[in-house]
């Protein structure tokens, strides 16, 4: 029943981590003059119109996934680099908005728990799991907005951060024009790299190939570094130790 409630929250967390975020890039292209988002139906919170069924499960289940891009057609921004620019940060400024909102949302409900009236409501077994479910939900909407944020800013197509040095590049520039052409292959290496290490120290017990996980040390600043005003902020607010 865990393993089911753990999936049940990660699917959740997903559905509100990719929705909001391809909805940002889709608002901010139109309002910056590049309408082809809404002409593809793509300006909608319906997670049906952004989410990539295999993506969705990846990430539900492994902790990497994808959406459906949203098409931007540059060519129609009022201001080129301005345009692109913003519309390539609107994704992860709301993931990370979204973690702001979300943490102490999950702090409050893990208090609640505590009171007389609402625990003795959750000995019903039912009233317990969606409990769990919720409380888990939230949690990872805090831990996948901050690592969509980080390692959306990796500078590697076809991800965000690809797109800002688009925004302040030329065409011809060699770095650009080797993490265009590269950029896919990388990221797929760093994926099966990551896997393979966490295997090695699920299964065969080598703790040592934590320290070669390139994506885990990603993850780590995004939980540790770029998360910590986060935490800081709503732990002294609820009283909390805060752990780094």
């Amino acid at each position: 029943m865990d393993r089911l409630i753990s999936i049940a929250a990660g699917l959740i967390a997903v559905i509100f981590i990719f929705a909001p975020h391809e909805f940002a890039h889709a608002f901010v292209a139109y309002k910056c003059g590049d309408g082809t988002a809404k002409i593809s139906g793509r300006l909608t919170l319906n997670p049906i119109k952004h989410l990539d069924p295999v993506g969705f499960l990846m990430c539900a289940v492994t902790g990497f996934g994808w959406a459906k891009p949203v098409p931007v057609y540059p060519g129609n921004f009022k201001h080129y680099r301005k345009g692109l620019f913003f519309t390539a940060i609107a994704g992860v400024v709301t993931n990370y908005i979204l973690a702001f909102i979300a943490y102490p949302l999950y702090l409050v409900l893990n208090q609640l728990v505590y009171l007389p009236n609402i625990g003795f409501f959750l000995n019903n077994k039912w009233l317990d799991i969606i409990f769990s479910i919720i409380s888990q939900s939230l949690f990872l909407i805090y831990a996948y907005g901050l690592s969509v944020f980080v390692f959306n800013l990796l500078p590697l197509y076809p991800l965000d951060g690809f797109r800002i040095v688009e925004a302040f590049t030329r065409q011809v520039n060699p770095v650009r024009r080797f993490l265009q052409t590269y950029g896919m292959y990388i990221l797929l290496i760093l994926v099966l790299e990551s896997f393979l290490c966490d295997m090695l120290v699920s299964y065969a017990n080598l703790q040592i190939a934590e320290y070669f996980d390139i994506l885990g040390w990603v993850g780590w600043f995004a939980q540790k570094i770029i998360g910590f005003p986060i935490l800081a902020m709503w732990n002294a607010i609820f009283g909390l130790p805060i752990l780094i």
